[in-house]
């Protein structure tokens, strides 16, 4: 069978607080699933600066990223390594990420509120610039791996992809799927489409569509909430030509949600989806 994930968790920290709960998460994650986790950090300006300040050289980033590694395999019980080199966030990520066949990347951030705006924004762009999906974390801690996962249905487009990834992210995880949706005909549709699916795969779901709002953002996080959700799962919306994609206010608000509910964000690829098992 070809997985969708491949067996590394890649981590890029900056030694920060949120990034030391990304790199939690991911451990949880990787010793639940048996993946490895690839430590990065990028040195950039900010490292540079730093380091002058401190009077230290690399050797001090390496000594940091060795820690946390050995740690990680002491403390989790799991596979770690890391990588340290000059470039930026919004190409190295993805650089690595492809050298080292990463099958997940987690994201640690700030949020978008306040002083930390700006690195809500990075986020976004390394989001949308990632070969592989991404799980965003906020400070709020989760263990234990994802059990109760919603899928929010916005739209008619591409449910295919929705579906085959929210199947494999279940079994990988043995996590219920929560469909939520927007009201409409269409997205029916859509909704019978998936359930349809994972009828005939025995994945586990429930499916609920919500009231009549203008704000559909603020009813996934609070249903999410409401549920003890531990991951919200959306797909980007991709340009023309599958090279580039968007993210709306509508998922933005999302990925940055009051709740801090890791999120799973998936840029669609142009991929076959005959290589993947039918199961």
């Amino acid at each position: 069978m070809e997985t969708l994930l491949k067996k590394i968790i890649l981590v890029p920290t900056d030694f920060s607080e949120v990034c030391a709960n990304a790199i939690a998460q991911a451990a949880d994650a990787a010793k639940l699933l048996g993946y490895k986790v690839t430590l990065l950090h990028v040195i950039d300006t900010n490292t540079r600066s730093m380091l002058k300040r401190e009077g230290e050289d690399e050797s001090y980033i390496k000594k940091k990223l060795e820690d946390i590694a050995k740690d990680l395999e002491e403390s989790k019980g799991i596979n770690a390594d890391y990588v340290f080199r000059q470039g930026s966030i919004f190409e190295t990520i993805s650089e690595v990420a492809i050298e080292i066949d990463a099958g997940l990347i987690y994201l640690g951030t700030h949020g978008k509120i306040g002083i930390q705006k700006l690195t809500g924004s990075y986020a976004l762009k390394v989001v949308t610039s990632s070969p592989v999906p991404v799980i965003v974390v906020q400070k709020r801690p989760f263990e234990g791996g994802y059990k109760d996962i919603v899928l929010p249905i916005t739209s008619d487009a591409g449910p295919w992809e929705k579906t085959k990834w929210a199947t494999h992210i279940s079994r990988q995880f043995n996590a219920r799927i929560h469909i939520y949706q927007i009201p409409g005909v269409k997205i029916e549709s859509t909704v019978r489409v998936i359930t349809n699916y994972f009828d005939k795969n025995n994945v586990e779901y429930t499916s609920k569509t919500a009231g009549k709002s203008s704000n559909f953002t603020k009813q996934v996080i609070e249903y999410a909430t409401a549920n003890n959700s531990d991951l919200i799962m959306i797909m980007t919306n991709p340009e023309k030509g599958l090279k580039t994609f968007i993210l709306g206010s509508y998922d933005e608000d999302l990925i940055f949600n009051t709740s801090q509910i890791p999120v799973m964000c998936i840029n669609p690829r142009e991929m076959n989806w005959k290589k993947i098992v039918t199961y």
